[in-house]
């Protein structure tokens, strides 16, 4: 795997004492030479933000004494910088030993991505150079972009029905050549017809005092050899030429079938995948009710319980579609939204607002920062798998 080196990868350590910065800074500069550091004993938006967005760095260490000024830090972090959310980071947190099943609890909630014990500095340094590391490692494999499983299932999609189009159009093309040979056939026998019927009328005409009968003879025979000779030939080479094309459209579908049945088992393995359905609520009750509710749809779902914990999951997890609570207690649902709205490959995922409160303002709102629909609380079943569907562009069951 193609990772950072040591003297690529950006670390921004970010802590409220300089004692404690320059040590970690010691610690990890033997192997990282852009080791930067930020100092915030209290959270500034001007200065804390503008060194992020300075540094843009990819490993962004925490060093705070307090993991409760870690999560109040790297949530105004996501607050008041434009670029947080857009540009690919990993975090890592380092905590005291009363700390740890918090910082566990927070890294599993993909709120941040590892903890270091740190606080006091214990003998396993290496530790956190191994987080690091390892971070390294996991933000290399995210920057290759490659497709995920619903962007190649919406591609095998297309490919299954670019083969019923190029099918009919196959058909349509022989039946066009075929249509056209008829055409043809008919065209002839008209000339035919028309030919004898004036050759007829041409002699009766012409008297037998007016010329010998050999003429009459030799017109007739003009007339013959002019349908045999030149009418007819001009005929066969048309209709003989209309027979490539009929052999090579043929033969056209015979040569792309076997691609085909490629085409069909990739649509098939296509169907067999879930769009992944996000649903950010801070309510487990609603978290239960909305499982139960598109439980019986073919979705995966995945739960977050705030809008931090959302934005941190988007690093590992990609939804096709984001159920967003609008009250929040970290970060409102609005909020979340202008951050996916801000660019980067979530722009256009479409997110339906969940809203215990059906004012105008609130949903008005929600569609201005880019919410593509929106669901009042209580929830409706058949509305909710309604426009569920209707955002996914799935049938309902």
């Amino acid at each position: 795997m193609n990772t950072k080196t040591s003297n690529e990868a950006k670390i921004l350590i970010s802590t409220d004492n300089i004692d404690d910065a320059e040590m970690v800074k010691n610690l990890l500069y033997p192997e990282f030479d852009n080791t930067f550091v930020s100092i915030a004993p209290e959270f500034s938006p001007a200065s804390d933000v503008s060194e992020l967005d300075r540094y843009r760095p990819d490993i962004l260490v925490l060093a705070f004494k307090e993991l409760e000024k870690s999560e109040q830090y790297y949530l105004a972090l996501y607050r008041f910088s434009k670029v947080m959310q857009q540009h690919p980071h990993r975090t890592v947190i380092l905590c005291g030993r009363d700390e740890v099943k918090r910082a566990y609890e927070l890294c599993m909630k993909d709120i941040f991505d590892d903890y270091v014990l740190f606080w006091p500095m214990t003998f396993d340094a290496s530790r956190l150079l191994m987080s690091i590391h390892n971070e390294l490692r996991e933000l290399s494999s995210l920057k290759e972009k490659l497709p995920t499983i619903g962007e190649f299932a919406a591609q095998s999609r297309q490919l299954s029905e670019l083969q019923g189009k190029l099918d009919r159009q196959v058909e349509q093309g022989v039946i066009h050549i075929e249509t056209s040979s008829r055409a043809m056939e008919q065209a002839e026998k008209g000339i035919d017809s028309a030919l004898d019927d004036f050759s007829q009328r041409l002699i009766s005409q012409l008297q037998p005092k007016q010329a010998e009968l050999k003429d009459f003879k030799t017109l007739n025979n003009e007339i013959v050899r002019f349908k045999n000779e030149d009418v007819h030939q001009h005929f066969q080479a048309a209709a003989e030429s209309a027979q490539p094309l009929k052999e090579w459209a043929q033969g056209l579908k015979k040569e792309y079938e076997p691609q085909m049945e490629s085409v069909r088992a990739l649509s098939a393995m296509a169907e067999k995948i879930r769009p992944v359905v996000m649903v950010v609520d801070d309510d487990e009750f609603q978290h239960k009710l909305i499982g139960r509710i598109l439980g019986t749809e073919d979705y995966q779902l995945i739960f977050a319980s705030s809008g931090i914990q959302a934005l941190g999951m988007l690093h590992k997890k990609t939804p096709d579609l984001i159920l967003m609570d609008v009250m929040m207690p970290d970060m409102d649902g609005i909020e979340v939204i202008r951050h996916l709205r801000g660019g980067g490959q979530y722009a256009k995922t479409p997110v339906i607002m969940i809203t215990g409160k059906s004012e105008k303002n609130i949903v008005a709102n929600s569609l201005k920062v880019g919410a593509n629909d929106f669901v009042v609380k209580p929830i409706n079943r058949n509305i909710l798998i309604a426009k569920v569907a209707h955002a996914l562009n799935t049938p309902t069951s």
